[in-house]
């Protein structure tokens, strides 16, 4: 079953439980308040009861179907349609898996489709019915704690990534420079996907604060609704500033890696080319005498195999000398 929750709430407190999706209407309309229903998954029947209830908009149904959407808000008449990319860090493969939250806002519903584990809607609920003045707020209330919730967890996932690119750091200086830049590799599309999905959280959050601030000037309520969007702006603009900080520091990684394998390979290159040269000197001289010509008088001199032998045998030991000096062995 893919409904989580489904309740009616008045002045913060939850009056109902419909039995189904067909009643919810019904008892909205009975006890007044706003409807909070929880999807998780639902198939296209499911949602198509939702949307016909509700007049849910169909280009927003369609969104909240085919998912792999990204985060955006969209007005629709009154109603407002808006998209979260939760994420969790995952330890065991450390890797940051990404959700998707969908979310219905009207004057009297609100409507949550889930596509992942997290966030967990229900522990918001909880949250949420424990704290009835939050709750009283009404729809844009319940997403407040929802988006708030989620950029919870996005602190999780910015330690994790931390300290994945605090062991990239260590590990640049090793030997296995084709391993390191692939984790660079993989790293950076992890965070450049955590920062396409919360980034536009910025735009999103701002566009409700004015919002409201449109409709409800004069409202206290409305207005502490919009310090508390402002709060939660304020932690998503950390979040955004630091996923910036490590996609740089990657970014400088995957430099500072790509000279540090290629200075390896020059230096791989100079202890070549030095061997090459002190073997060089040996091989010319015993080639030159090795072509047994009739008319060479050096074949005959007495002392000419020793004198060869020194003579290689010092050309090698200068070259290896010089070549130590210049750190090229």
């Amino acid at each position: 079953m893919t409904v989580i929750d489904d309740a009616i709430y008045v002045d913060g407190r939850r009056v109902a439980t419909p039995a189904g999706l067909e009643d919810t209407f019904e008892a909205l309309q009975e006890h007044g308040g706003f409807a909070w229903i929880g999807l998780y998954r639902p198939d296209e029947d499911e949602l198509e009861i939702v949307a016909d209830e509700f007049q849910l908009h169909p280009l927003a149904v369609e969104d909240a179907l085919t998912g792999h959407q990204r985060p955006k808000i969209e007005r629709y008449g009154e109603s407002l349609f808006a998209v979260l990319r939760p994420a969790r860090y995952l330890d065991d493969i450390e890797e940051v898996e990404f959700g998707e939250v969908h979310t219905f806002i009207g004057e009297d519903y609100l409507i949550a489709v889930r596509h992942a584990e997290s966030p967990n809607i229900a522990q918001v609920r909880a949250r949420l019915e424990s704290t009835p003045e939050l709750l009283a707020h009404g729809p844009l209330g319940v997403f407040y704690a929802i988006i708030d919730e989620v950029v919870d967890k996005y602190q999780p996932v910015l330690s994790g990534l931390e300290n994945d690119v605090d062991e990239i750091e260590r590990d640049l200086f090793s030997d296995d420079g084709a391993r390191v830049a692939k984790r660079i590799y993989d790293l950076s599309g992890e965070v450049m996907e955590f920062q396409r999905a919360t980034k536009p959280l910025i735009p999103l959050i701002e566009s409700i604060r004015f919002d409201l601030e449109r409709r409800h000037r004069s409202d206290e309520a409305a207005l502490e609704l919009r310090r508390s969007f402002r709060d939660v702006l304020d932690h998503v603009l950390r979040v955004v500033e630091k996923t910036e900080e490590l996609r740089q520091t990657l970014q400088n990684a995957l430099s500072v890696n790509a000279t540090l394998v290629g200075q390896r390979q020059n230096d791989a290159m100079k202890k070549i080319s030095g061997w090459a040269a002190i073997i060089f000197a040996p091989t010319l001289i015993s080639g030159i005498y090795g072509m047994n010509f009739d008319r060479m008088p050096e074949l005959h001199w007495y002392w000419g195999y020793p004198i060869a032998l020194i003579v290689m045998l010092a050309f090698a030991v200068f070259l290896y000398v010089m070549f130590k000096q210049r750190n090229w062995l």
